[in-house]
């Protein structure tokens, strides 16, 4: 019996790039795509995609979609706590490991190791240690689309925002910048690929400037809850789904 995942689904091109491979290595059962969200806004943390384009996209792969809300200005002790109540959940219905997108981040990968072993269950890594640009060139190749909706001001202007993920993103890219934003550069929604039933319809909306700054006033309008405390801002585009 193959063991049962839950892959972590931030809707971007690397949990969508592992959701593929996890598919066509047929190694595991997904139970479910699973998704931090702020409750008061109702948009995906840190990327600040409206929940409906998730549910819409989740609907598009044929997979079951978990949200996992989050309280304003959720403390780690607090984000802590949700998931830890969260996972007690899903090990009741058999889940036995956790997938991420992650690459490199080493710090990153040990606490979630750290923390998924508090409940008993088991972290993956199906991308871990893979070069970034032939991981883009897999992502083109295998046909998925998506749109940048969230950059860092602190390396990219709003320009960058809305655009399409494709080579002339990446080649106007600074060259400090990760070519796939994994030190938080940049994110990005898959409306499109080879395991999508039909397109998510995306409609480019407005770019916004919200800071993460705790004593920034702009902080109660954020789209997302900042999970800590960061000293630079983000341009957000409000992807809206297209009626």
């Amino acid at each position: 019996m193959k063991p049962l995942a839950i892959l972590n689904w931030s809707g971007g091109k690397d949990a969508a790039l592992a959701l593929h491979r996890t598919q066509q290595q047929q190694q595991m059962q997904l139970h479910a795509l699973c998704t931090t969200v702020s409750q008061p806004h109702q948009r995906v943390t840190m990327h600040g995609v409206r929940q409906e384009l998730m549910q819409l996209q989740a609907q598009a792969l044929q997979l079951a979609w978990h949200p996992i809300y989050l309280p304003e200005g959720a403390s780690m002790p607090e984000y802590n706590a949700v998931m830890a109540q969260t996972w007690q959940t899903f090990r009741a219905a058999g889940v036995t490991h956790s997938l991420f997108g992650d690459l490199y981040l080493a710090d990153l990968r040990a606490y979630r190791e750290e923390q998924l072993a508090l409940v008993g269950v088991q972290a993956a890594f199906p991308l871990w240690g893979e070069d970034p640009t032939a991981l883009l060139e897999e992502f083109w190749r295998a046909g998925f689309r998506a749109k940048v909706v969230c950059v860092n001001g602190r390396h990219l202007d709003s320009s960058f925002a809305g655009r399409e993920l494709d080579e002339a993103f990446i080649k106007d890219l600074p060259a400090h910048v990760d070519p796939c934003g994994e030190n938080g550069e940049y994110h990005s929604f898959v409306y499109d690929g080879p395991n999508f039933r039909q397109p998510v319809p995306v409609l480019v909306g407005e770019t916004v400037f919200r800071s993460y700054a705790p004593a920034a006033k702009e902080e109660e309008e954020c789209f997302v809850a900042p999970p800590t405390s960061y000293d630079t801002g983000f341009w957000f585009c409000d992807l809206l789904p297209a009626r």
